[in-house]
């Protein structure tokens, strides 16, 4: 257990994930405004006032280690930004010097660090101005502030096309055939009866709050550019829950042929024929078939229910029934994989052809069964050679980056980036990933968002399928609070 302690100031929040950098599985206590404890490791932040500003000083104690850094920041108009980020500066810097580890994000501890770079742009900045700001400020690595900015660039099309009215809807289906050992998502497994029983109920309630919600974007005069089915694992339903729920979004939106449109099929254990035809005619024409890797003994480990050549089978099958883009994903740093493994699956992934292939660090959550397994030892520079290879492979094979995110706990502080050939990017993975759009969700765990310049409001709905069941007029209660949302910002202009 480590203490980290705050003298002068409350940065708890952004120093907590700048040492979990470092200390990935550490646990942390918390103190304030008082003398650092004669045993145990701790972190102190000290912040003090100095002439026209502050000394931030941090002190770093771990068994016999010590360390200690200070700095003078001037008092100006972003005052307290200054002072979180200077703090940040000092302890990456002190903790890269004991631990002799670089987390390439620098200081960056939001998700969206391509988000970040568009607002500088927008604000007025140069691209030369964002990038020393990156690298000097945020102690970003190179490689990675190129890879935002290529992001950026290859975005900017798809920024300029968007209209307040525009909106993407967001279906959930949190099921799956089992847990996959590193999964934290809200989902439950169908091998539960009780989780089985409810599809059936659940299905119907989802239905109704479409039907709801659908209402909701007609009367506001709402344009609808793009639908993603995920969960969990929507084709763990059968092929008629399927139907049911493609018919509603037809009846419901009658949504342009033309429009992306697209189904998270996932595993191989639960993909069909029956399921593509159903999927193909109800409007899809995007899905993605989730390999993970393509190393047998890595998807055993890992509760996978299928292998490699399983999904080989399914992506021709798909193939078969002429979506416009398939999309593909590896996890780089599964249990048991190697980069020679890793890159071994790349390669049959990029053989196939798919037009995406998104790659994924792995992330690793409280409420991941992967997490009770770790100790802290781990040794994660093989994970960053993973997402090197890829990073090199992937645009040599054609494929552009084109969208990028970050989760907590990720292995080595990496990245998840989604690469597309020309002219299959996955609009909706920009639209959600950079906020710069609506997002009207439906179904358990649905966070739907209403975007406005500097601020986004979120409503959310009930995490569990029992719950959303059970407190269903409360979800409906809900879409009327977003309803008002969506009506103040037409009001205003926005």
């Amino acid at each position: 257990m480590m203490t980290l302690l705050f003298c002068g100031n409350r940065y708890k929040y952004e120093m907590e994930n700048v040492a979990r950098l470092f200390f990935p599985l550490r646990r942390f206590q918390f103190a304030y405004d008082c003398e650092p404890p004669v045993e145990g490791d701790f972190l102190a932040f000290s912040q003090t006032a100095e002439g026209e500003g502050a000394r931030l000083t941090v002190d770093f104690r771990e068994g016999e280690y010590r360390d200690s850094a200070s700095t003078f920041v001037k008092q100006s108009g972003r005052f307290d930004n200054d002072c979180e980020e200077a703090f940040a500066r000092l302890l990456y810097r002190m903790l890269e010097k004991k631990t002799g580890v670089r987390p390439r994000w620098g200081i960056l501890t939001g998700i969206r660090p391509v988000r970040r770079m568009q607002r500088a742009i927008e604000d007025g900045k140069s691209m030369q101005e964002v990038q020393r700001e990156f690298r000097e400020n945020c102690l970003v690595h190179p490689d990675k502030i190129a890879l935002a900015a290529r992001i950026c660039a290859l975005q900017q099309p798809v920024l300029r096309d968007i209209s307040p009215r525009d909106f993407s809807l967001y279906i959930s289906i949190p099921y799956c055939p089992s847990r996959c050992s590193y999964c934290s998502f809200v989902s439950h497994s169908i091998d539960h009866p009780k989780a089985r029983k409810l599809i059936p109920d659940y299905i119907e309630h989802l239905v109704k709050e479409i039907n709801f919600t659908a209402e909701i974007s007609r009367e506001l005069g709402l344009r609808l550019r793009s639908v993603y089915i995920g969960g969990g694992t929507p084709t763990v339903l059968e092929a008629e829950q399927l139907k049911r729920i493609f018919d509603c979004v037809q009846n419901a939106f009658t949504p342009d042929p033309a429009l992306e449109y697209t189904v998270e099929a996932g595993r191989a254990d639960t993909i069909t024929r029956e399921k593509l035809a159903v999927i193909k005619a109800g409007g899809a024409n995007r899905v993605s078939i989730n390999p993970q890797s393509f190393q047998d003994s890595v998807l055993e480990a890992v509760g996978r229910r299928h292998t490699a050549n399983d999904v080989v089978k399914c992506y021709e099958m798909a193939q078969e029934f002429g979506f416009a883009a398939i999309n593909m994903d590896l996890i780089a740093g599964l249990p048991t994989d190697t980069p020679d493994g890793f890159a071994d699956s790349l390669h049959k992934a990029i053989a196939l052809g798919p037009e995406n292939i998104t790659v994924h660090a792995l992330s690793v959550k409280r409420a991941a069964a992967l997490f009770s397994q770790m100790d802290g030892s781990e040794d994660y520079r093989d994970v960053q050679r993973m997402v090197d290879i890829s990073g090199a492979e992937l645009p040599a094979a054609g494929y552009e980056p084109y969208y990028l995110y970050r989760q907590k706990n990720t292995i080595g502080n990496l990245e998840n980036v989604g690469y597309a050939k020309p002219g299959a990017l996955g609009l909706y993975n920009i639209y959600i990933m950079e906020e710069v759009q609506h997002i009207l969700a439906v179904g358990a765990g649905g966070v739907s968002k209403v975007v406005r310049p500097g601020h986004i409001d979120r409503v959310f709905n009930y995490k569990y399928p029992y719950e959303y069941i059970a407190g269903f007029s409360d979800i409906l209660s809900r879409k009327e609070t977003l309803r008002g949302l969506l009506e103040e910002v037409q009001r205003n202009g926005i």
